[in-house]
């Protein structure tokens, strides 16, 4: 089951894990109705993850082993919704937690965030163990989710499973608020204006992953046998670091008048407590995590189809 299946990495995780498991072995919930979920094959409810009775009955109706928590406010928008963000990002974790401590599911996959880092932590080469103070809501956030997945898995046994994701590109689905948003959010602006403003200033480097890479780790580290695997927190996983002048300069490669401008906000304060490069050693050695899309290639594709995407708009 995927709860948040209508956001960005839920859309896509459920196409993956249809190919792995079949639509009938698939369930999608998110708080928005149905009208915003497009895979027909697959069984939808409506869900506030925070509804514990409504969860825990859909998992006994359906027999749900497996739940993929993915709902959540991110980091641009938690800090304009403190309190609903702090709900919905710990008690929905903790009703999540529940059903696995009394046994109702077996695995649960619930991402974590580069946002658990801040200005203390090393900015290069940012380890898998090192300081974590981090000063948004999202990333306080986060940061104890990670802390309560360890304490479960230590006092209960519970099999919770956590990938501490960077910035996430896309053109299948829109970003959710989140402040690496801009690094979709440019293609758009290449292919319908020709420039884009950046809400980060040019020289902001922050670690990256394209989706593809994104689902697949994920797919990969719950498919891994427990036994391979240390980390009980979240893992570090990183592909590729890159500022807006570095994507501005890879847009010119295909468009040469593309035109890129700053005009930095809040977004930017929140970037510059981030690491600049993760270190996913412990991903690669344990359970052979490796990237396949860097810069160059993630332009090439994310132009490619989001000209295609603008052009049945103008057909439309």
């Amino acid at each position: 089951m995927v709860i948040g299946a209508s956001g960005q990495i839920g859309a896509e995780l459920i196409e993956k894990l249809v190919e792995l498991h079949g639509g009938d072995q698939v369930i999608a919930t998110d708080i928005k109705p149905a009208v915003e979920f497009s895979i027909p094959e697959v069984m939808f409810f409506q869900l506030d993850v925070l509804d514990k009775e409504n969860l825990y009955q859909i998992v006994k109706k359906h027999n749900v082993d497996e739940i993929y928590l993915l709902a959540a406010l991110l980091s641009a928008v938690s800090e304009n919704k403190i309190k609903s963000a702090w709900d919905l990002n710990m008690n929905g974790l903790f009703n999540v937690l529940d059903l696995a401590r009394e046994n109702h599911i077996s695995k649960i996959f619930c991402p974590s965030s580069i946002a658990v880092f801040g200005i203390t932590t090393p900015k290069f080469n940012t380890p898998q163990t090192t300081i974590l103070e981090p000063l948004t809501v999202y990333g306080i956030s986060k940061l104890s989710g990670e802390r309560w997945c360890e304490y479960y898995n230590n006092k209960f046994g519970v099999d919770v499973r956590s990938l501490r994701y960077p910035g996430i590109i896309s053109y299948k689905s829109k970003p959710g608020g989140g402040t690496t948003d801009y690094a979709v959010d440019v293609f758009h602006g290449a292919v319908k204006d020709g420039r884009y403003t950046s809400y980060l200033a040019d020289d902001v480097i922050l670690p990256m992953v394209y989706m593809d890479d994104a689902i697949r780790a994920t797919m990969e580290l719950m498919r891994a046998e427990e036994t391979q695997l240390s980390i009980k927190s979240s893992y570090n996983i990183s592909a590729m670091s890159f500022s807006p002048a570095d994507i501005a300069k890879e847009i010119k490669k295909t468009i040469p008048d593309f035109s890129m401008n700053y005009a930095p906000d809040f977004r930017n304060d929140i970037a510059l407590t981030w690491p600049s490069q993760i270190d996913d050693s412990k991903s690669r050695k344990e359970w052979n995590w490796k990237h396949k899309f860097d810069l160059n290639n993630t332009t090439e594709l994310m132009l490619t189809e989001v000209k295609k995407q603008h052009k049945i708009k103008e057909i439309i």
